[in-house]
């Protein structure tokens, strides 16, 4: 058993620890409120524009000349995948990259074997992993998560939508963390080029894609392709919200989880602690005893 010594050391560096959980855990909820704020304010514009665009779209029918939803053959495939900078929000990162990595077997099976796939890490934990396995990468973006604006988003989204119209990638997917609440993220696989066909139209059996009768100017056709690239733009920015939210979320959890752990620990080591101290004092008295005993007898 451990020395009196040994366990008050360790009581003493657990609650420290305790106390840096437990302030990561209020700062985690704090700024978790505001990106849970903006996740959900921003989706009912989301979904009102996408509404808007597949009723367009749907009475314009596909429009061959829109260089986003070419069907090409896929020669080269682009991943992102969107993490954090920073660790200690359990498994958000690994998650997400595990979503990647699947979405790759599963999807893209024959380019994965003809080395065909390129991955690009939006956030520096992504971005390190990556690295480590040693797959092709391109240059990654760790600066818009600190600061997240849809203007930075923009200017990402344009370069991706730049390296489609270029012809550098014939197909583009994103792979995040959708925001559910604070204790349930769920790692989400999106294609974001070329447009799926019920993308730009009403999805078949789809209840809630209802027609309106807008009048519209100048022409559908115009406003369409004025459309797609600003709805680009919103699904990107949206994922990154969503990524944002999931990880503050998933590390006030796992901070919480750490605080309780480390309460636990302690009042184990108070037991312990108590229970060494009082075989002392037991040994000390049988010794004062004994040598009573001995010194009468």
């Amino acid at each position: 058993m451990a020395n009196l010594k040994e366990i008050r050391t360790r009581i003493v560096s657990v609650a420290s620890t305790r106390q840096i959980t437990s302030a990561m855990k209020m700062v985690a909820a704090a700024k978790l409120k505001k990106a849970q704020d903006a996740v959900t304010n921003f989706r009912p514009y989301a979904l009102k524009m996408q509404e808007i665009m597949v009723n367009v779209a749907s009475s314009v029918g596909r429009d061959e000349d829109n260089i986003y939803a070419e069907d090409r053959d896929y020669s080269q495939v682009l991943i992102v995948v969107i993490t954090s900078n920073r660790g200690l929000c359990g498994a958000f990162n690994s998650n997400a990259i595990k979503g990647a990595v699947q979405l790759a077997e599963r999807k893209y099976g024959k380019h994965l074997a003809k080395n065909k796939i390129r991955y690009m890490a939006i956030g520096k934990k992504g971005y390190d992993v990556l690295r480590k396995y040693k797959v092709p990468l391109d240059e990654p973006n760790m600066e818009i998560i600190e600061q997240l604006t849809y203007e930075n988003a923009s200017e990402v989204a344009q370069t991706l939508m730049d390296a489609f119209a270029t012809g550098r990638y014939d197909c583009i997917d994103i792979v995040y963390n959708e925001f559910i609440n604070a204790a349930l993220q769920k790692v989400v696989s999106k294609q974001f080029l070329p447009l799926l066909p019920e993308e730009n139209g009403k999805k078949k059996g789809d209840k809630k894609a209802t027609r309106t009768d807008y009048i519209f100017e100048p022409t559908k056709e115009h406003i369409l392709r004025e459309l797609i690239p600003q709805n680009l733009r919103l699904i990107l920015y949206e994922a990154l919200l969503d990524s944002v939210a999931s990880e503050f979320g998933a590390r006030m959890t796992s901070m919480h989880q750490a605080t309780d752990n480390a309460t636990t620990l302690i009042q184990d080591l108070t037991l312990q602690y108590n229970k060494a101290r009082q075989a002392a004092i037991t040994n000390e008295l049988v010794e004062i005893v004994g040598g009573a005993e001995a010194l009468t007898g």
